[in-house]
């Protein structure tokens, strides 16, 4: 399921809104910690073609099926 939207919140927060119209608010840090400073959160944005999430001029990504399947287990609004 590709990422349609996002929006950044603070530090790793971000609201995820995907293809299927399911919207869903996480903390990615587990995901992107070691890999993306917070300093480096801001350069995120969708790669249009593959539809995931990714960071540092693509230097670091999230593939959609990964982001998927953490923001339904993860999602912060829904436990």
């Amino acid at each position: 399921m590709k990422l349609k939207q996002f929006e950044h919140h603070d530090g790793y927060f971000f609201a995820l809104l995907f293809s299927d119209d399911v919207h869903r608010e996480v903390d990615l840090s587990p995901l992107i910690g070691n890999h993306v400073n917070l300093s480096e959160v801001n350069s995120a944005r969708i790669d249009p073609e593959w539809g995931c999430l990714e960071f540092k001029g693509g230097a670091v990504d999230i593939e959609p099926k990964t982001l998927y399947q953490w923001a339904e287990s993860h999602d912060l609004c829904h436990h």
